[in-house]
């Protein structure tokens, strides 16, 4: 049975309608402007941690945008450099994306499925500028003038 009380409500609520708010810039962004691609698939993951938990370390802006840049990259790498089937690429990439995530201390779990999108979609090097890098830019930039400023939450962690 789900226990529902008035702060599961109002965390519920709140990150719900920070996310879909910070998703839609990405999407007018995307969809409305001649500006380039911001959306990726894993950045509607990202909004989980980034207004249901941003105490979480895996919510700080240092893990949101290195998590997103080293797993794409590795994605990106695979798929120009490692001629292997697609299912042992995906497999693969995903895992050395993991283990540099942690290895590198940016472990944002989002960001573990970019090389199975990059892979499937098989992009390009443009990928990283366009929605990666871009996209985090935004995501992180209204992440913490809606949290620490709106919400008066301590984010991100010092």
């Amino acid at each position: 049975m789900i226990k529902l009380n008035k702060e599961i409500f109002k965390k519920a609520l709140i990150a719900g309608f920070f996310s879909a708010f910070t998703i839609g810039v990405l999407t007018v962004l995307t969809y409305k402007s001649a500006l380039g691609l911001f959306l990726a698939g894993s950045f509607g993951s990202s909004m989980v941690l980034l207004f249901g938990f941003p105490e979480s370390p895996f919510a700080q802006p240092r893990n949101v945008f290195f998590g997103h840049l080293v797993t794409t990259l590795v994605g990106i790498l695979f798929v120009n450099l490692i001629p292997l089937p697609i299912f042992i690429n995906i497999a693969i990439a995903v895992g050395v994306g993991i283990f540099f995530m942690i290895l590198l201390n940016v472990v944002h779990p989002p960001a573990g499925g970019n090389p199975v999108m990059v892979i499937i979609g098989s992009v390009s090097y443009d990928y990283l500028l366009f929605p990666i890098i871009s996209g985090c830019f935004i995501i992180i930039l209204l992440a913490i003038i809606i949290n620490k400023f709106l919400l008066k939450k301590n984010y991100p962690l010092k």
